[in-house]
């Protein structure tokens, strides 16, 4: 339809670039023939067009670089200047006006749904509803919105919802340090009379075989927002077969009216009634397994909404967390006096005071560690939640967007307790067992469980696998937490995200002309060390700082030390930047040595070597410094330039004894292929047989040369058939994301299995 719009119709999964991950895949649902109301996407580029291009785009990117900085540390001291700063960057995108060609495209595309017709103006931020990254409710969406003006209006709301503390919180914990950009989903309403959320597996315990339906009368969101309790309707997969059905509490629905969307009050009757017959139910179900299968099989978080007489989808998502080992049994059980029950929303346990707050405002009273109990909770809380040992509300439904956002943190979450915050009291140490929907008077876990407060993972024994499972890993906040999974150690921990939060934002050049050398060397000490205590004693693998100058540009002072460069991606970075601009690199070394003389686990990595003069440079850096002179360092490069197929055995020599294969960076320079372009999306494939090739060379020289191999990258826990080409070549270890450790190992092990029975086969001549 043009350069600012597109219809369903039109968008692919793999237009989430362009259309955010929601309008992508509202595409992807129209092209499988699902019943999906109509509807189009207002694209990134209108966005880019007006805010980013407009006359405030600078000062938003400098703002938001600060309010990232300032997200990160999610203190109560820092509470008041994330607002502050989220308040100047919203009233910034309001006060921008809309170029008429931009208007124009948007207002076309609305009047080609019909005259004046009811439509939801969404959010479909760039990452938004992404495999990894739900942003459950973090941006703005509005229902019932008429007319030419309503729609400008909310267009712009959408726009500005960027610049929240609940996005820049979330974004900030999920490393996402990139310029936020956004598309905006417009969609026709239908006449809404039930509406709620499938899930296609159980996002409490991570069963695969259940279908978990939540339900309210009238417009879903009172159920994805937690301000009901839903029915609650659990299917075997198989059949679909209904196995229980559980009444919520909804006193209130919210229905749309000629004037806007209205609050009703339901009568006695009604809240007593299940919100779907059986026969409706079983539908949802159906129509969440069609979704499923659409996407090869990966679970689903599923919308849906009844009208009179249909049954629509009105969005679909993967789901981003489901904890791993399903049906092992947890290791130990509470037994105590129970205080609260409610719906086991997230896993895990936890133990720690109590803290009763009942709204977001309230939230710089929570100390780290303190067990968050309110009514409900909305994304305003995020910044709260981040501190939380575990949270536990009235109202709301396993699917709401308290329970997606405790999964991704990783704490234990109830839902739907009902009297929480009147039986639960301040400052009463309580444990919460967020398995089993239950809370408990102080601590009966077995005394050989420390009650710290944090989550105790339920996990089972994990298999054994000769091949070793890392994570990579960039908060520290996390070490703790991720510690306690079977992850054999961090194989890429990322400089990135540490500097910039220990740096409060501020680009290192810019510490070290103010004579600040010692603030640098302290405050990265001190983040490394939570990181390589909490592992202790597996190794933790520091990957040096490998920003580009774009990402550089974007700290405060960044423009004045960073050029301008028109590739960034295969620009002034990693072990060449080291080379020419040694300064932040020795502070680095400094802060390494530093933390290696209380845990001795931590080694080095060096990113992006092209060629071999230039890490004999960085090398001879390594050895002058503090870090150089201690017993045990292991000195790592990444493999992300296809030289070292050729030029490993060379690095080596030069004193090399680990190699991790960044399969992103790799892939792209084998295939010559941005792997950010929307444009030439589809070919970048890791499993493209020229990079599989350039995997195999390099860790088979790995192997022969006696050093350590590794790659660190998604594949390994989403291609069951790359884990097993990565076997077969011999690598050491594969490094993923925290939530994929236990599949990983799973199809490590599988792998293995396979490659010793080939063995044996071939051995008796079969």
């Amino acid at each position: 339809m043009g350069d600012y719009v597109a219809t369903f119709d039109e968008l692919r999964l793999t237009d989430a670039d362009r259309a955010g991950g929601k309008g992508a895949n509202l595409g992807e649902l129209v092209a499988a023939r699902l019943p999906v109301p109509p509807g189009f996407v207002v694209l990134r580029s209108a966005y880019e067009e007006v805010v980013c291009a407009g006359a405030h785009g600078p000062e938003l990117d400098e703002l938001h670089a600060r309010g990232l900085a300032a997200a990160q540390d999610a203190s109560r001291d820092q509470a008041q200047q994330l607002d502050e700063l989220c308040r100047r960057m919203r009233e910034l995108v309001h006060g921008t006006p809309i170029s008429p060609s931009v208007r124009d495209a948007v207002l076309s595309a609305y009047h080609r749904l019909g005259d004046g017709v009811s439509v939801a103006v969404r959010s479909s931020a760039v990452g938004e509803d992404s495999a990894t990254a739900s942003f459950a409710g973090m941006n703005v969406s509005h229902t019932n919105i008429h007319g030419d003006e309503e729609l400008i209006t909310a267009l712009t709301d959408c726009w500005a919802s960027l610049f929240t503390p609940r996005v820049l919180t979330y974004r900030a914990r999920r490393g996402m340090h990139n310029r936020p950009e956004m598309a905006v989903v417009v969609q026709r309403m239908v006449t809404v009379r039930t509406a709620g959320v499938a899930f296609t597996a159980d996002p409490a315990t991570g069963k695969l075989d259940r279908i978990i339906v939540d339900a309210a009368r009238g417009q879903g969101e009172v159920v994805v927002s937690g301000a009901v309790t839903p029915d609650t309707y659990v299917f075997d997969a198989a059949g679909p077969t209904l196995l229980s059905t559980e009444v919520g509490r909804q006193s209130f629905a919210i229905v749309s009216g000629p004037d806007g969307d209205q609050r009703v009050e339901l009568s006695e009757s009604e809240a007593e009634t299940p919100a779907l017959t059986d026969e409706q139910a079983v539908a949802v179900a159906r129509l969440a397994l069609k979704v499923q299968a659409h996407h090869d099989g990966r679970p689903q978080d599923v919308e849906w909404a009844f009208d009179d007489e249909h049954l629509w989808l009105v969005q679909a998502r993967p789901i981003t967390v489901l904890p791993h080992d399903a049906d092992a049994k947890a290791p130990h059980t509470a037994e105590g006096r129970v205080l609260v029950r409610g719906l086991a929303a997230a896993p895990g346990r936890a133990v720690g005071p109590v803290r009763v707050l009942r709204s977001p405002a309230e939230g710089s009273a929570l100390s780290n560690g303190e067990v968050l109990v309110a009514p409900m909770t909305n994304p305003d809380w995020l910044p709260t939640l981040s501190r939380a040992a575990a949270v536990v509300t009235d109202s709301g439904g396993m699917t709401c967007h308290a329970a997606i956002v405790a999964r991704e943190l990783g704490i234990p979450c109830i839902v739907g307790a009902r009297t929480a915050t009147t039986q639960l009291t301040t400052g009463a140490e309580v444990t919460v067992d967020g398995s089993a929907g239950r809370v408990y008077a102080g601590n009966p876990l077995p005394a050989s469980i420390t009650a710290v407060p944090r989550a105790i993972p339920e996990t089972a024994l994990p298999e054994a696998t000769a091949t070793r499972v890392y994570v990579n890993l960039a908060l520290p906040e996390a070490a703790e937490r991720v510690a306690t999974t079977d992850a054999d150690g961090v194989g890429l921990l990322r400089a990135e995200v540490l500097l910039t939060q220990a740096l409060g934002g501020r680009h290192p050049r810019d510490l070290i002309a103010r004579g600040e050398d010692e603030k640098f060397i302290q405050s990265m000490t001190a983040s490394i060390h939570r990181i390589s205590s909490a592992f202790a004693p597996r190794p933790v693998i520091y990957r040096a700082s490998d920003m580009r100058s774009n990402e550089f540009r974007a700290l405060k002072g960044g423009s004045h030390y960073e050029p301008e460069e028109h590739n960034p991606m295969i620009g002034f970075r990693g072990c060449y930047r080291y080379v020419r601009q040694p300064e932040m690199f020795r502070l680095e070394l400094a802060a390494l040595a530093r933390v290696r003389e209380q845990t001795p686990n931590v080694h080095l990595m060096i990113p992006f070597v092209r060629t071999r003069w230039e890490l004999a440079a960085c090398l001879e850096l390594v050895d002058a410094s503090p870090l150089g002179r201690q017993r045990g360092l292991h000195r790592w490069i990444m493999a992300e330039v296809p030289s070292v197929v050729y030029r490993l055995p060379e690095y080596v020599e030069l004193g090399i004894d680990g190699i991790s294969i960044g399969s992103n960076d790799l892939t792209q320079l084998m295939l010559g292929v941005d792997r950010d372009s929307e444009e030439c999306a589809e070919l970048f494939d890791e499993s493209d047989a020229a990079v599989l090739d350039a995997i195999g060379q390099i860790v088979t020289t790995a192997r022969k040369l006696g050093i350590t191999s590794s790659l660190c990258g998604q594949a390994p826990s989403t291609k069951p058939e790359f884990v097993e080409h990565l076997v077969r070549a011999g690598i050491t270890s594969v490094s993923v994301s925290p939530d994929a450790v236990a599949r990983t190992r799973r199809a490590v092990a599988a792998a293995e299995r396979r490659v010793l029975l080939d063995r044996a086969l071939s051995a008796d001549g079969r």
